[in-house]
C-alpha cells in the first residue's frame, strides 16, 4: 500500500530517518555491481552517443544537489513537463543548457513562423536521428537490385544538432505559447479516469484512507473524497504513477522512499503540464539514492516515461513533436 505525501521534501521523511536510510542504502549500493545499469558502463560518443549525454546530465544534477542547488532537479523535472515527448536525453541536455526554457526549435522553423534568433544567442545541443535505407548485398558482395516496395527507414546514427528557445528568438508573436490552464483541470480529470479503465484500474472514493489522501492497492485507487478539484487530480496521477511504475521489475532495486517520490515526481511533472501550480522540488530527493548515479538516471528516465505516458492520454490533442530530433532515443 502506498500513500500521497504532499511534496518531494515531506517524502525524504525527518532528517534523522534520512540520515538512517541514506547510511543503509550506501552500504547495499556498494554491495551491487554497478555494471548491472546501462548508465554505468564504459561508453563512448560515437558508440552510444545518447546514453553518454544522459551519464553527463545525471552526474552534472549530482554534483549541482551535492553543492546544495535543489533548483537544478526542479529545472530538469519542470523540463519534462514541457518537452515530454522528446527523448529522455535530449530532456536532460535542454535543461542542463538552458533550464529556462519553455519551447524551443531549431532556426528553420522559428523563421518559418516569422521569428528570428537574437544576435549573440548561443543554441541548445541535442541529438537528432539519422534515419536512411539499408541495402542488402548478396552472396558475392554486390548490391541487391532494389525491391518493388520501398523497404521502410531505419535509424543509422546520430548527429549534433542546435535549437534555440523561444525567449532567444523575436518576431512575430505567438500568444498560443503563452496559453496555460492557471489551475484549472478542465477534462483531464474525466480522460485521466478514462484511462485508468483502458487499463483496468478502478477507482473508488473512501474516507477510510484518511489521513492519506490516495492509495494504490495494485489494479485499484481509492481516494479521500472532499478534496479540491486540482488537488484531487494531483493525487491521482500520483497513485496512477504507482500503478504504472511499480508493479513491475525493476533493473535496480528501489526503496519505498524511492516508490513515492517517483510517483510525487511524476504527479509534479503532470500537474505543471496542464498549468497547476506545484510548487519547487526539494534537494532531499537526492539523499534518497546515496550518490549511486545507475540509480538516479534509471529513476529519472521511468518518471519521464511514465509522465508523458500519462500526458499523452489525457491532452490527445496535442499533435507529436514536428521536428525529428525529437524522437531521438
Amino acid at each position: 500500500m502506498t500513500t500521497t505525501t504532499t511534496s518531494i521534501a515531506t517524502n525524504a521523511a525527518s532528517n534523522g530517518a534520512t540520515g538512517n536510510y541514506a547510511a543503509q542504502h550506501r552500504k547495499n549500493a556498494a554491495q551491487r555491481s554497478r555494471s548491472d545499469s546501462p548508465y554505468q558502463q564504459r561508453t563512448t560518443q560515437r558508440d552510444n552517443p545518447t546514453q553518454l549525454l544522459i551519464k553527463q546530465a545525471v552526474d552534472y544534477l549530482i554534483q549541482q544537489l551535492e553543492a546544495g542547488k535543489s533548483e537544478t532537479l526542479t529545472a530538469y523535472l519542470s523540463a519534462m513537463a514541457r518537452f515530454h515527448s522528446y527523448s529522455f536525453g535530449n530532456i536532460l541536455q535542454i535543461a542542463r543548457q538552458r533550464p529556462t526554457a519553455t519551447r524551443v526549435a531549431g532556426i528553420r522553423t522559428w523563421n518559418e513562423m516569422g521569428r528570428f534568433v537574437k544576435k549573440g544567442e548561443k543554441g541548445i545541443q541535442i541529438l537528432a536521428p539519422m534515419m536512411g535505407y539499408r541495402r542488402r548485398k548478396s552472396a558475392d558482395g554486390e548490391a541487391e537490385p532494389e525491391p518493388e516496395t520501398k523497404p521502410q527507414p531505419v535509424l543509422i546514427g546520430f548527429r549534433a544538432v542546435y535549437v534555440f528557445d523561444v525567449a532567444q528568438t523575436e518576431g512575430a508573436d505567438l500568444p498560443e505559447f503563452e496559453h496555460s490552464i492557471s489551475g484549472e483541470v478542465g477534462e483531464h480529470r474525466d480522460r485521466l479516469i478514462d484511462f485508468l479503465a483502458q487499463q483496468n484500474i478502478t477507482l473508488e472514493f473512501n474516507e477510510k484512507i484518511a489521513p492519506a489522501l490516495g492509495v494504490s492497492y495494485g489494479g485499484k485507487i481509492a481516494l479521500l473524497p472532499g478534496q479540491s478539484k486540482a488537488e484531487e487530480f494531483v493525487s491521482l496521477v500520483h497513485e496512477t504513477a504507482h500503478e504504472l511504475l511499480h508493479k513491475a521489475e525493476r533493473r535496480t532495486m528501489t526503496t519505498q522512499t524511492v516508490r513515492e517520490t517517483e510517483a510525487e515526481a511524476v504527479a509534479f511533472i503532470v500537474g505543471q503540464a496542464v498549468g497547476l501550480e506545484m510548487g519547487n522540488a526539494s534537494s532531499d530527493y537526492i539523499q534518497m539514492y546515496a550518490g549511486n548515479a545507475a540509480l538516479l538516471a534509471e529513476s529519472l528516465e521511468v518518471i519521464q516515461r511514465t509522465a508523458s505516458t500519462i500526458l499523452r492520454a489525457i491532452r490527445p490533442e496535442e499533435p507529436a513533436a514536428t521536428e525529428a530530433f525529437a524522437a531521438a532515443s
